[in-house]
């Protein structure tokens, strides 16, 4: 936390990069593999890494090597969400922070950017499950990096909701709502930029509006291992029937839906997701240096 106070002071380049990916998102070792590949992306393309989750009830954001590595090793840990802190520093838990409660600490440490792999929407069960990460966005002036929603999520019922909070959805260097694991959604965005310069740029306009919400900058999977939509909808169809069946909501939900669907495509799913998080790392870095870059120039 000091080195992320030394960044912020100087108005240096920070990235967020949430934790739940790291304990809730994918296996052994690929969880701790991928935690360190993002933060080495993020510093080869200028920026700062700051992993961000609870430990032992406090509050981390820039973790160590070494906590790395622990969060990575730990099981049976908790999902932090924005109600959880509480929870979780009085018991003296550890967890991995989910996209809401990352931007919470995030923005509570005084960072900007964010990036990650895909945002919690509106489920399709016959549940009323709508992800706390929609609040979350609507009301927390950041910009956010993502590959879209989860692909297991209503896509066309979690853009609604973000329309009507008045989140705007950012195509990068697309005309074209991502789908996580596929390029294409057939759902427009409110607006195309192609550089960080212009999403910095579009960021400082809605903020200066008055407005506080964040801006969601979402950018497609790369092209050798994103995969036609057509390709996964039935394995997401049979992953849902079965999460209804066996009654599985709320916050296990989406962990079972994302490993279910990993088995039903032999991995490629997961390939995917891999792929997509280091390409968004990649991005985040280059927007939290033109932030900087841009922040520095203004108060020079």
């Amino acid at each position: 936390m000091t080195q992320v106070k030394h960044y912020i002071k100087h108005y240096l380049p920070l990235l967020a990069l949430e934790s739940t990916v790291i304990t809730h998102g994918l296996p052994r070792p690929q969880n701790l593999q991928l935690a360190r590949d993002m933060e080495r992306v993020v510093r080869e393309n200028g920026a700062k890494p700051a992993t961000i989750a609870v430990l032992e009830g406090k509050i981390r954001v820039g973790l160590t090597g070494a906590e790395l590595e622990r969060l990575a090793s730990l099981d049976n840990v908790r999902k932090i969400s924005r109600r959880d802190f509480a929870a979780a520093i009085v018991k003296k838990e550890t967890g991995g922070t989910t996209v809401a409660g990352t931007l919470f600490a995030a923005h509570r440490a005084g960072i900007k950017v964010f990036a990650t792999g895909g945002i919690g929407g509106v489920h399709e069960v016959k549940t009323f499950d709508i992800s706390a990460d929609l609040q979350a966005l609507a009301e927390t002036p950041m910009i956010v990096v993502c590959a879209g929603v989860k692909a297991i999520l209503d896509l066309p019922a979690t853009l609604e909701y973000l329309e009507t909070m008045g989140v705007p959805i950012i195509g990068y260097q697309t005309d074209e709502f991502p789908a996580f694991y596929s390029r294409q959604s057939g759902l427009p965005v409110s607006a195309r930029l192609d550089t960080p310069q212009e999403v910095v740029a579009f960021g400082k306009a809605h903020w200066e509006l008055g407005l506080t919400s964040a801006v969601l900058v979402c950018q497609p999977p790369p092209v050798a291992t994103a995969l036609p939509r057509h390709a996964v909808e039935e394995a997401i169809q049979q992953a849902r029937q079965e999460a209804l069946q066996k009654n599985i909501h709320g916050q296990a939900l989406t962990p079972f839906l994302l490993q279910r669907l990993n088995e039903l495509t032999d991995g490629a799913t997961l390939r995917t997701n891999l792929d997509l998080l280091l390409n968004n790392a990649r991005l985040g870095a280059q927007i939290a240096c033109a932030y900087s870059a841009d922040l520095r120039q203004r108060t020079a």
